[in-house]
């Protein structure tokens, strides 16, 4: 039907033919003489329809050939593609927008890479944005970043001890790591694995003198000093990435067990010529004072905490308890008002005998003194009256039952608290600070 409107528009046509009677041409209707354009090249009689052969060639405009349609010029190139212009034959465009805006980005970026390089140019020196440490200073120092999490703050809204500790934990195995070094074992080089050596601490002296709080980034270098015939000495320095403020510094001695006989055991020649020539000529951070320790006893404790036993969980891979986690069972028998007001700013441990997975613990406390006004005059917990704002405790960590030998003992020393150091909105328990 559509067709048939569409030809009647163009031509004419007369009465339905009778029954029976041929269409002529091939194409249902359309002429045989009549090629595909429309233009009849003889002249034909079908019914009362008649059309003149147009003898003369179609005519051209501007170079272009065009012909009459019923009086209507049409031209050739219009049935298969649009005229050329200026217009469609740019480019894409957005093609073109896309690279323009690329180009402005990547020169925005750098330009903000120069004026930061110009502002801090220590902070770009010491970028680490995965953490994962490198060699520095000639290839003797390590450095590792770390960002203070949620879940390694205490109740102060500070880091605890142990996240610093594990911290210095971490950088010391990293740096064994990155030098090519570590073996097998836990910290343990290719020769020592032969040996079935690993190191252990014997004494740890850490100084803070400001914890870092939840979103804090912190830089630790850690480096390895000879320590007598048969020890190595390993440092720390833990900075505040941003200021370079140094928050904390640890020393610590180490030396060699045997894996299977778990005894002590000189450093083998091999051992030797693998990290000496990664020994630091320098003093400890923390000038070890060689204070002797008084032994304390449960008769003479002002607290004791029994009952402490090692988790799975608190296993390392030498099946001993982890060194960090001393500190936690020691500063479970501390006084609870020293703990409320005071922060922990100085520890000396040394380290005894190796905990195992069936050990069962106790833990001794006793103040030595100091605290001026507070605790101090109140007469409690073994603290006496002095000038001194600071709390010095002595502790022990024992075996419980026969015998009870010492594995841990140390000494802290404790500073006020300063409730003014941290302002802003309580996040945790939707209060005001």
């Amino acid at each position: 039907m559509v067709a048939t409107a569409a030809t009647a528009s163009l031509f004419p046509l007369s009465s339905p033919q009778p029954n029976g009677a041929k269409t002529p041409g091939k194409h249902g209707g359309i002429p045989d003489s009549v090629d595909v354009r429309g233009i009849k090249t003889k002249s034909v009689t079908s019914g009362s329809m008649q059309v003149k052969a147009n003898a003369q060639a179609p005519a051209e405009v501007n170079g272009t050939r065009v012909k009459l349609m019923n009086g209507v010029k049409t031209d050739d190139n219009l049935t298969s593609h649009a005229p050329r212009t200026f217009i469609n034959q740019l480019p894409d465009w957005s093609m073109l927008l896309a690279a323009i805006t690329t180009i402005f980005l990547a020169a925005e970026k750098q330009w903000m890479m120069l004026e930061w390089k110009t502002k801090r140019p220590d902070m770009l020196a010491d970028l680490d944005p995965f953490s994962l440490g490198r060699i520095v200073q000639d290839g003797l120092v390590f450095r590792q970043n770390f960002s203070i999490r949620s879940y390694e703050i205490g109740a102060d809204r500070t880091a605890s001890i142990e996240t610093l500790m594990n911290h210095l934990q971490e950088t010391a195995l990293n740096h064994v790591k990155t030098a090519g070094l570590l073996g097998d074992g836990f910290g343990s080089t290719p020769e020592m694995c032969k040996k079935n050596l690993f190191w252990v601490v014997t004494k740890m002296q850490v100084v803070v003198d400001r914890y870092p709080t939840w979103g804090d980034v912190v830089q630790v270098d850690t480096w390895v000093a000879r320590s007598g015939k048969n020890g190595m000495r390993r440092d720390w320095l833990l900075r505040d990435c941003k200021t370079g403020e140094i928050l904390t510094r640890a020393s610590s001695n180490w030396v060699m067990m045997n894996k299977e006989t778990r005894k002590l055991s000189k450093i083998p020649d091999e051992v030797r010529a693998e990290i000496e020539h990664y020994f630091v000529d320098a003093p400890p951070v923390v000038k070890d004072d060689n204070k002797k320790l008084p032994k304390l006893e449960e008769a003479n404790a002002d607290h004791v905490r029994t009952g402490l036993t090692p988790r799975w969980s608190d296993l390392d891979v030498n099946q001993h308890v982890n060194n960090v986690k001393y500190i936690g069972w020691i500063l479970e028998s501390a006084p609870k008002q020293v703990v409320e007001k005071y922060e922990l700013a100085s520890m000396t441990l040394e380290y005894r005998r190796e905990c195992r997975k069936d050990s069962e613990l106790k833990s001794l406390t006793s103040v030595l003194g100091g605290g001026k006004g507070g605790i101090a005059d109140s007469g409690h917990d073994g603290i006496t009256d002095s000038d001194s704002d600071h709390v010095d405790c002595q502790h022990v960590l024992l075996f419980q039952g026969e015998g009870g030998g010492e594995i841990v003992k140390g000494r802290t020393e404790w500073r006020p608290k300063y409730e003014n150091q941290i302002r802003g909105i309580d996040l945790f328990s939707g209060g005001n600070a």
